[in-house]
């Protein structure tokens, strides 16, 4: 490359000693008919030309040479640096100064013009790339556009963007230092900064309008360099980020406009279990309990399968409510009736509802003394605690023991019951709060694993909490939990305000 740009050189230089020779030649033709004056103004085109077209140094050198040639060609005595009049003294002097100023202001205005065509050019590619960028639609056709965009500039680009957990995961420690980029994020400035292999190169952050999508990185081929493209190379970074963001919102309007079908398709097909299938169950399990008790004449076999539908009606009737019931407090329409009550009263009326599913079993209720009120939507912790009282009987053998506890502690009143079962999954044992999630896949437990995931709905929406354990020794525990908060103050009635006091 040097060596290109030697001879390059060395060609200017030549052309113009040949052309103020060429110069000399015209003048000295026409030199009868021509004053000094009228020569001097054509060594001056002549420079001017030069200038115009190659550049300041070969028109410096030609105003140099012009004057010389004109003193020992034109001048008495001629061919001699010696001059006989003084007042041609003054003719060199305002001869090289009107070429030196020529040269530089023709070559400046040659480089204006140079620069206002690059900055030209550079707009009309980044016109390109910008419409490029508007029709994009994901993040790689992105990176295509502007590695081919930047290698027909000089560079090398690369994106990285930051991933669902914050960090540049694509960017490694070891070429690019990470720390860098992550400062370029926070102080939202472009840094330059070294690589290991000797280069250097420019980390831009790319600003949305919420937050820091990433950065880009920029490194120069041989013949480049970052410092001269500097606002080239910003300006392309705002495009791009704006890209990026434009990008995120559109997948954020895809993703909401999918939630939005998949709401509209739950609810048609809510609509559809409430009133095609609810009913129908409904009347089934009367017509079944009719049977299996009313009917005296009907054998008692086919009473007994008349008794075992309508118990499958049920069933189905019960899967059917959670189903819904799951599907309203996960769209968020069921509105809490929150009152300040005892949780002894919320165990006292589930029990007595579980009485049949509960006979035969062995119950200990444990209440710690001076329970306070807590503030809870009666009928939905009344689910709670039967859900967990009918998961209990389900998953544990016929005549083993139940124990609830009622107890406050860490600002928090919980319930707790537990079991002598065979307990959850010990690997994974949150998992089983899951939407159908059952604590054993195989087991041949009838139910769809929605009882424990009713009950996180409803403690998420009280903002409370459900835990589950093993217990020491088989078993297993649930506990539910509600924070306290501050009940209202309970004023005595006095005899005045009964209309009891005695004059």
């Amino acid at each position: 490359m040097r060596l290109s740009l030697s001879r390059t050189t060395v060609a200017k230089y030549s052309i113009a000693i040949v052309a103020c020779l060429a110069t000399m030649a015209v003048a000295a033709f026409a030199y009868p008919i021509l004053d000094a004056a009228n020569t001097v103004m054509l060594f001056l085109l002549t420079v001017f030309l030069i200038a115009r077209w190659l550049g300041r140094g070969p028109a410096v050198m030609a105003a140099f040479f012009s004057v010389l040639l004109f003193d020992v060609i034109f001048v008495a005595p001629q061919f001699s640096l010696a001059v006989k009049d003084v007042q041609y003294l003054v003719t060199f002097a305002v001869m090289l100064t009107v070429g030196l100023t020529t040269a530089g202001l023709t070559a400046n205005l040659r480089k204006e013009a140079e620069g206002a065509r690059k900055r030209e050019a550079q707009a009309q590619a980044l016109y390109e790339l910008a419409r490029e960028l508007a029709g994009v639609v994901t993040i790689a056709q992105l990176t295509e556009a502007l590695e081919r965009y930047m290698g027909n500039q000089g560079y090398v680009a690369h994106l990285h963007l930051l991933d669902d957990t914050g960090t540049l995961s694509t960017l490694s420690a070891g070429n690019v230092p990470l720390g860098v980029a992550t400062l370029a994020m926070q102080q939202k400035t472009p840094m330059d900064a070294e690589v290991t292999d000797g280069g250097k190169c420019r980390i831009i952050p790319l600003e949305g309008a919420t937050r820091s999508r990433g950065v880009m990185i920029v490194s120069p081929r041989a013949s480049q360099s970052i410092d001269v493209n500097v606002e080239l190379i910003d300006a392309i970074a705002s495009l791009v980020a704006l890209t990026v963001e434009r990008l995120h919102y559109v997948e954020v309007a895809q993703a909401s406009q999918l939630e939005a079908s998949a709401e509209r398709l739950r609810s048609s097909v809510l609509s559809a279990l409430s009133h095609d299938l609810r009913t129908p169950l409904t009347a089934l399990v009367g017509m079944a309990d009719g049977l299996a008790v009313d009917n005296a004449a009907m054998p008692e076999q086919a009473r007994s399968m008349a008794g075992a539908i309508r118990d499958q009606a049920r069933a189905m009737g019960q899967l059917l409510s959670n189903l819904l019931d799951m599907a309203r407090l996960q769209a968020g329409k069921v509105q809490l009736h929150r009152e300040w009550q005892l949780l002894e009263d919320v165990i006292s009326s589930s029990l007595n509802l579980m009485r049949t599913i509960l006979a035969g079993r062995p119950l200990t209720v444990d209440l710690a003394p001076g329970m306070p009120l807590v503030n809870f939507d009666a009928v939905l912790l009344e689910r709670v605690v039967c859900n967990l009282l009918e998961n209990a009987v389900k998953y544990s053998p016929p005549g083993t023991p139940l124990e609830i506890h009622a107890f406050v502690e860490a600002g928090r009143a919980g319930i707790s019951l537990c079991d002598r079962g065979q307990g959850f999954p010990p690997n994974d044992i949150d998992r089983v709060l899951g939407m159908f999630e059952r604590g054993r896949a195989e087991s041949s437990t009838p139910g769809v694993g929605l009882g424990l995931a009713i009950c996180q709905a409803i403690m998420d929406a009280h903002g409370g909490e459900i835990k589950v354990m093993n217990r020491a020794g088989g078993g297993a525990c649930v506990t539910i939990l509600l924070p306290l908060g501050t009940p209202p103050a309970i004023e005595e009635e006095t005899m005045e305000d009964n209309g009891d006091a005695k004059p």
